[in-house]
């Protein structure tokens, strides 16, 4: 006893425990949960793919069984659970998980749905392409190598990564005290950022940020507010919020529905459908009738059907704030730097990933170059034998030995020890005269190489050229489309910076359908023609508004409830001239029946502008344009209306200018701007046209000088008249006659103030567009039908006539 007591420590137990854990906490830090910032990787995927590599599984050769993968990670490398490797093998296959797959899975490999992977006996796994560049080069000494777990083999300590895969493929872990998440990334856009920092040492985080718009996840999305990202960036630490891809769909009878096309990262699609079947069924959210799971091999597709004239953006809304189809993306980038734990922000990662490039191609080139000097070597021995060859071969043969024959070259002939080696394993076909040829053709290609490989070793901007060109080949190879959209918070700027300034015309259809169109699809055509097919519209559907305007321009949308809503025009989707465009619903806040009436485009909202707007019964209204400026996402009043009385025209005007407004049954009135006064945003207005019983008003428009007023009738008819035969009269009055409606012509669709330098759009209800030169139409007096100028055909009509205009600003 007493001989066992001397052996007895004292310790204190508190100081052991902190101790302990301290060592522990470290061992996951480092060995397990965080990545390496040089290649992206933790421990358990190093070992996974260096050990596939070991086994020859390259994207050229068959798949493997993932038990036999899994046996040899855990036999070789990585003494743990076969389970924990199995499962992070998994997520290296799937399309889901990973942005840019390492893993090229064959089998079960588990759904977005939470469906586990087949048991790794049933599976089989191999290499991608993109995993062959993590590798490339590690036979050439690029990294260092540690003993493995039982000192029986060695692994490699990182790979060579030969492009940025943390950024390119995220990471996320959970250690002791930390924790990491960083976000995917576009490829290409991350490859555009290295080049940048190579290109020119002085940038800094926030040319980084200009470059690398966010994350990019495989499940796409959208994320919502770019400043959130930028912060994230640039401290390293941050919250994005990521919203589901969604339409909504007019589903016919009166009911729409919200079509789920992407959803949030790491989001489980069955969960998510769960609860929101849940929050219909605690009638948390209503005006749900069905929601369907339709996702197939082609992608991700949910149908959320609603009731008859429910607010599918109301509904959209309460699901967003209520379920899984938004979530918040942690970002935490964490990782591990000369093994210790450190916050990284963007700008970091990359440094720190170029210097490991940097070593990497050193030590390749240093690799490179004592194989090429070595080989050199040995062809200079060769060639002095080949010189001496009669010599030489008299020396081997009197020699009693290898030894003796060997001593006899270094010494007679001044060789090294390895060129003599070489010279006695040479064959005796070395000797003829093509065989002498290819050894000095080597011999000078080898100097080539060395004297270049040497030359990259003392030059650093050549080695950083080098990766350059190695990172561009990989982003030309692998690159691809962006996923996850980006889409500014309402308090955000915009991405106009984005967007090239252009000419562009805007649809609207009867039910709703916008879209966005280059001014250079239609062609100037002569009158009388058919026209160009301009959209393709459903059953029951036509045009019914068609204005050009900037992309950069601000488009106010006014309702028939007399409402108003502002967008710029590159927020309209673009389409293709035959395509049936976006539903507006899509775009804008509206409630049930109501629809757009008047779009007019705005540069600025200056201070001494104003907008005039006319109602359908005979109402007109002026209003200062700063009033508009501030507008909410679910529109604001722009004018009151009378019972069954709707907002048909807007025009933008200085306060000073004379208005004309055409009625249906062919009446005008002329007055000035003056007689009516400024009024407040929510202000009913005042009479401007004093109407018969089944007349209202068709358009409106503004007096310019030397214009004249042109009308179009429903049967395709039309005709302008001089300005000059519209005397001024009092605003309120019954007006005076503008066309001659007849049978024949049917009754007016449209009227505009034109001058001969301008061009109009005429549109049917069939959607065949035709573009019009105004000098090619005739004048004729007030009281007259005109001439035809679009043959219509038989149950057929013209619904819509816009004003092209050259200035984009006008």
């Amino acid at each position: 006893m007493e001989e066992n007591k001397q052996n007895i420590i004292h310790i204190d137990i508190a100081d052991e425990m902190k101790k302990s854990y301290i060592d522990y906490a470290m061992s996951v830090i480092v060995g397990r949960a965080l990545p390496d910032v040089r290649d992206g990787l933790k421990p358990v995927h190093r070992r996974i793919l260096y050990a596939m590599n070991e086994l020859g599984l390259s994207p050229d050769k068959p798949h493997r069984k993932s038990a036999r993968i899994v046996g040899d990670v855990l036999g070789k490398y990585h003494p743990h659970g076969d389970t924990a490797v199995y499962d992070a093998m998994v997520r290296l296959a799937q399309d889901f998980s990973t942005r840019y797959m390492l893993v090229n899975g064959h089998g079960n490999f588990g759904s977005i749905d939470g469906d586990g992977a087949a048991a790794m006996r049933y599976t089989e796994a191999k290499l991608t392409k993109l995993s062959v560049e993590m590798l490339r080069d590690i036979d050439k000494e690029t990294v260092d190598y540690i003993p493995n777990f039982d000192e029986t083999l060695k692994e490699p300590t990182v790979l060579p990564s030969r492009y940025p895969n943390l950024l390119v493929n995220g990471s996320s872990g959970i250690a002791v005290g930390m924790a990491t998440s960083i976000p995917p990334h576009n490829l290409g856009e991350i490859i555009d950022g290295a080049v940048k920092m190579i290109d020119d040492p002085d940038t800094d985080i926030e040319d980084i940020i200009k470059t690398i718009k966010g994350p990019d996840f495989p499940t796409g999305a959208i994320i919502m507010g770019k400043e959130a990202i930028k912060e994230a960036y640039r401290k390293g630490k941050g919250r994005v919020t990521v919203r589901s891809n969604v339409e909504i769909e007019d589903i016919g009878k009166g009911k729409s529905a919200i079509i789920v096309k992407e959803i949030p990262y790491q989001v489980n699609k069955a969960k998510m459908i769960e609860g929101i079947a849940n929050l219909v069924r605690n009638k948390k959210i209503e005006g749900i009738t069905d929601i369907r799971d339709e996702s197939d091999r082609n992608g991700i597709r949910i149908v959320i059907e609603l009731k008859k004239d429910t607010n599918a953006n109301v509904v959209l809304n309460k699901l967003y704030k209520h379920s899984q189809m938004q979530t918040t993306f942690s970002i935490i980038m964490i990782a591990l730097v000369d093994g210790q734990p450190k916050v990284l922000n963007l700008y970091e990662m990359l440094r720190y990933y170029l210097d490991h490039q940097k070593e990497v191609v050193t030590r390749r080139t240093q690799f490179d170059l004592n194989k090429a000097e070595a080989r050199a070597h040995i062809l200079e021995g060769l060639k002095i034998a080949l010189d001496n060859i009669d010599a030489i071969i008299n020396l081997i043969r009197s020699s009693k030995n290898v030894a003796e024959a060997k001593e006899g070259l270094m010494k007679n002939f001044n060789l090294t020890d390895i060129q003599a080696q070489a010279i006695l394993d040479m064959r005796l076909q070395k000797l003829t005269g093509l065989e002498r040829e290819k050894i000095e053709e080597e011999y000078e290609e080898l100097i080539k190489t060395i004297t270049r490989l040497r030359e990259i070793l003392a030059n650093e901007r050549l080695l950083m050229n080098i990766i350059k060109e190695e990172l561009i080949e990989i982003k030309e190879k692998y690159n691809d489309k962006r996923r996850t959209k980006i889409s500014a918070k309402e308090d955000e700027i915009d991405i106009e910076d984005l967007i090239d300034e252009e000419e562009v015309f805007i649809t609207l259809t009867h039910m709703g359908y916008i879209k966005r169109v280059p001014a250079t699809t239609y062609t100037s055509q002569k009158r009388g023609g058919k026209g160009i097919s301009g959209l393709s519209t459903r059953e029951e559907d036509f045009v019914e508004t068609i204005f050009t305007t900037s992309t950069h321009n601000y488009i106010l949308f006014f309702t028939n409830h007399g409402k108003v809503h502002k967008i710029k025009a590159y927020e309209i989707p673009e389409a293709k001239r035959q395509a049936k465009g976006t539903n507006i619903v899509n775009i804008l806040y509206l409630e049930p029946n109501e629809k757009i009436t008047a779009v007019i485009p705005i540069k600025e909202f200056t201070e001494d502008g104003y907008l005039v707007m006319a109602t359908k019964k005979g109402m007109i209204k002026k209003s200062e344009l700063s009033q508009f400026d501030t507008l909410r996402k679910t529109g604001l009043i722009a004018i009151s209306l009378k019972d069954e009385d709707e907002l048909i025209s807007v025009k933008l005007t200085d306060g000073k200018r004379e208005l004309i407004l055409v009625t249906v049954e062919g009446m005008s009135i002329r007055f000035n701007e003056n007689d009516v006064r400024n009024m407040g945003r929510s202000a009913m207005g005042v009479k401007a046209i004093n109407l018969d019983k089944n007349d209202y008003v068709v358009d409106m428009g503004l007096i310019e000088e030397g214009t004249d007023l042109l009308v179009v009738s429903e049967n395709g008819y039309g005709k302008r008249t001089s300005l000059e035969e519209y005397r001024i009269q009092s605003r309120g009055g019954k007006g005076i006659k503008t066309y001659n409606i007849s049978e024949k012509t049917g009754k007016l669709v449209g009227a505009k103030v034109v001058s001969d330098n301008d061009e109009v759009m005429l549109i049917n209800t069939s959607g065949i567009v035709i573009r019009l030169e105004v000098k090619g139409i005739s004048r004729f007096g007030r009281n007259t039908r005109g001439v035809r100028l679009m043959r219509i055909k038989e149950n057929d009509s013209l619904a819509s006539i816009a004003k092209v205009s050259d200035d984009i600003e006008e």
